[in-house]
């Protein structure tokens, strides 16, 4: 294998174990308020220690780390709104990703702690 061939073969293996660890991006046209209003499921996906230094109101926390069994406990209907966050966005992506292939349907990577404050205004 030629050293150009080699090159582009490691980038494209960096670049796929990247996305797969870092999650996903951010769902920036959902509508958090009033999904939380209208009774969604707001997760914090951090550690128990993260969590206990802070969150967001009203949030529950299940680590990203067993979101898909942790989840079964809180939210039987696949098809309940579920918004997650953590501290920047990358954890609540790799969440949402399992979720989606756990097959539920209205799942939210709302991103970081700092953009929940944003957006609900706190």
């Amino acid at each position: 294998m030629d050293t150009t061939t080699r090159t582009i073969l490691i980038i494209a293996v960096v670049a796929i174990v990247a996305k797969f660890i870092f999650g996903g991006k951010v769902d920036k046209d959902a509508d958090v308020p009033s999904l939380i209003a209208e009774g969604a499921l707001l997760i914090d996906v951090r550690t128990p220690g993260e969590f206990a230094g802070g969150h967001i109101q009203g949030a529950i926390n299940i680590p990203v780390s067993s979101i898909t069994t942790g989840i079964e406990k809180k939210a039987k209907d696949k098809s309940k709104s579920i918004i997650l966050y953590c501290h920047s966005g990358a954890r609540s992506g790799s969440a949402k990703k399992a979720l989606v292939r756990a097959g539920y349907t209205n799942v939210i990577n709302a991103g970081s702690t700092h953009r929940m404050h944003s957006i609900l205004g706190k």
